[in-house]
């Protein structure tokens, strides 16, 4: 399992290399609805949908984010005024996750009907495929500094829970996540963050210390997206989202902390723009 684990991550990020810094505008929109259908599909299967539902779903969600991409100009080979179309999905989203999440995990509240199950996976997938397409026209660097800020999330959260790991974060939700795991990935973000600010000599948004707040409170939000499909999961009796990925599951698995936080960071650079 250990060597399916470590080969799936090697070729998965060969592969996202390749794409994200060869393939043409149009190509990576194609790609970043590709993998908006592939989630719909797992998606599907978290609200126990049929074949034929599932198969749908993956269609609409899929050329839904094409579309509304095409439509921004994210095809385009220079970044165009993208906000009127880009700003409401990412609103709507960073809204879902900030204020409505926090009660539904709270409150464990379950995906009642076909209706909401439709209508929160369209809020869970297709901003973050619109914002893959998004940063990576402002910069296949920049997307990959957010992508990367989530794994450092993910790595160090893991490493710390195992070896200070003591209170659990949500037990009856992610046993396996702790509040040291919490306060390791916090950590491990300021590190990477700052580091990459100096390396890069950009000027921190709000002096340092505004900074470090805004890092911490994306970890948060990392950390919110990947317990949020872990108790969709655990709802529908599932392990994985699915098994495309030997070793890792499905698309969910490996992008649920990516679901709440791309929207917010391509929010943030909409503002940046302006």
């Amino acid at each position: 399992m250990l060597k399916a684990r470590v080969l799936t991550a090697f070729l998965l990020l060969a592969g996202l290399l390749a794409a994200l810094f060869l393939l043409p505008a149009s190509g990576w929109l194609l790609l970043c609805a590709a993998v908006c259908a592939g989630a719909a599909w797992e998606w599907g299967g978290l609200a126990q949908f049929n074949h034929r539902a599932r198969a749908i779903l993956a269609l609409v969600f899929g050329s839904l984010s094409f579309t509304i991409g095409w439509h921004a100009g994210l095809a385009q080979a220079q970044l165009p005024d993208t906000s009127s179309l880009l700003g409401p999905a990412y609103l709507v989203s960073a809204a879902f996750w900030l204020a409505v999440i926090p009660c539904w995990l709270s409150r464990k509240w379950r995906l009642a009907n076909s209706g909401v199950s439709v209508a929160v996976g369209l809020v869970v997938l297709v901003p973050p495929a619109l914002a893959l397409a998004h940063l990576r026209l402002i910069g296949p660097d920049v997307l990959l500094i957010v992508m990367a800020v989530v794994w450092v999330a993910d790595i160090a959260a893991y490493f710390s829970g195992r070896a200070f790991g003591r209170r659990k974060l949500a037990p009856s939700i992610s046993p396996g996540k702790t509040w040291e795991g919490a306060a390791g990935a916090a950590v491990g973000v300021l590190v990477f963050g700052i580091a990459v600010a100096i390396g890069l000599n950009v000027p921190p948004p709000g002096g340092w210390p505004g900074f470090a707040v805004l890092l911490i409170a994306y970890t948060g939000v990392s950390i919110i997206g990947d317990l949020f499909e872990s108790l969709l999961k655990r709802q529908a009796g599932l392990k994985d989202s699915g098994a495309i990925l030997p070793g890792h599951g499905g698309i969910l698995d490996r992008i649920d902390s990516l679901t709440s936080t791309l929207p917010i960071a391509g929010l943030a650079a909409l503002w940046w723009a302006r």
